[in-house]
């Protein structure tokens, strides 16, 4: 449920998808990638109040990227049964997630923090050069 503690999941491997997966290449248009995310959950049957959520959560992540890696990234959004999964890829180092959220105060570090506050799952996949966090909202 959003806003309770979400336990970030670290893995090592290649992350899979399955067939019909929709990707999108973070580039700098944070507006138009949240467009993509919204009209692809909404899609998947993702109600509306958790597109929201799941929007906010993908933006928030592909804005870190922008701001921390070279290159951009890529968004990977798909449905399995009961769940709606995306995928944030960058070559930036590996996330730190099990944060507390900072002091209203602090002007940074509350992006991974929202992110676990409002996905129902979040893992950090590792592969050599690559990084992807994969987060997961029931439908």
């Amino acid at each position: 449920m959003p806003g309770e503690p979400r336990e970030a999941v670290a893995e090592h491997g290649a992350p899979t998808h399955p067939a019909g997966t929709m990707a999108y290449q973070v580039a700098t248009d944070v507006r138009a990638l949240r467009a993509f995310v919204s009209a692809g959950a909404l899609a998947h049957g993702l109600s509306a109040e958790r597109v929201e959520l799941l929007t906010l959560a993908v933006s928030e992540l592909a804005t870190n990227t922008l701001q921390h890696t070279t290159g951009g990234g890529w968004v990977r959004l798909w449905a399995e049964p009961g769940q709606v999964f995306c995928d944030v890829v960058d070559h930036g180092p590996t996330r730190a997630f099990g944060r507390n959220m900072p002091a209203a105060d602090s002007v940074r570090g509350r992006g991974l923090a929202i992110v676990e506050q409002v996905c129902d799952e979040v893992a950090v996949l590792s592969s050599p050069g690559e990084t992807v966090v994969r987060i997961r909202l029931s439908l």
